[in-house]
């Protein structure tokens, strides 16, 4: 296929170690190959002003911030995320590819830290300019297994620095989990669960085919 076809706001979310960035690697040659504009990001980060503000966020003590300072932190990110990279990456046509978004917020401070899902909400409505992801892929991984890989990335100096949400306890991860679970039960058409203990080639083979079912056919 050579054709480009409409832009595609696609994220990826789960715990940590879940293996989302090599499928976004993945997802983007393969979309690259076959003539569309794809850009990669991630969240926090994905622009100068909420790059800075990751820091805050993935560095340091697991206890740096309260859960609503955390999540507000996360917010303020996003919108320039939004602002300054997603919204007109779309608007020129180019598929992007998240590495997280609003579901690792409701996840992660949510689930994970107890704040209340309405309070998320509203904040996103605040920020997101009614935009929301075309599709989600959830990779779901046991937590130890997960945490095994993250550690093993950070021994292998990836990331060494941006381990703040790795080092909080195994019951927070477990949270986590269960939160994306339910995430993906609520929002079955926006949402697709994905074995993360696969190998990478299986998981890959079914995001694609689930790419050309629903977009490219």
């Amino acid at each position: 296929m050579s054709d480009t076809v409409a832009a595609k706001f696609i994220t990826f979310e789960g715990g940590e170690g879940v293996g989302k960035t090599t499928q976004i690697k993945r997802l983007s040659a393969y979309l690259v190959g076959i003539g569309q504009a794809v850009l990669e990001t991630r969240e926090p980060g994905g622009s100068a002003g909420a790059e800075e503000i990751r820091k805050l966020l993935v560095e340091g003590a697991p206890d740096r911030w309260d859960a609503e300072t955390e999540s507000l932190l996360h917010f303020a990110a996003r919108r320039d995320h939004l602002v300054k990279t997603i919204v007109p990456a779309l608007e020129a046509g180019n598929w992007v590819l998240c590495d997280r978004f609003a579901d690792s917020t409701i996840a992660y401070q949510g689930y994970g830290h107890g704040v209340s899902r309405r309070g998320l909400d509203q904040l996103y409505d605040l920020v997101s300019q009614g935009l929301s992801p075309d599709l989600t892929f959830i990779l779901d991984l046991a937590v130890d297994a997960g945490l095994t890989r993250a550690s093993r990335r950070a021994r292998a100096g990836v990331a060494v620095q941006e381990d703040r949400y790795e080092r909080m306890d195994v019951v927070f991860h477990q949270r986590l989990r269960a939160g994306f679970r339910e995430i993906a039960a609520g929002e079955p058409q926006r949402c697709v669960v994905l074995d993360g203990g696969r190998d990478e080639d299986t998981i890959f083979a079914k995001i694609q085919s689930i790419i050309e079912e629903r977009f490219l056919s």
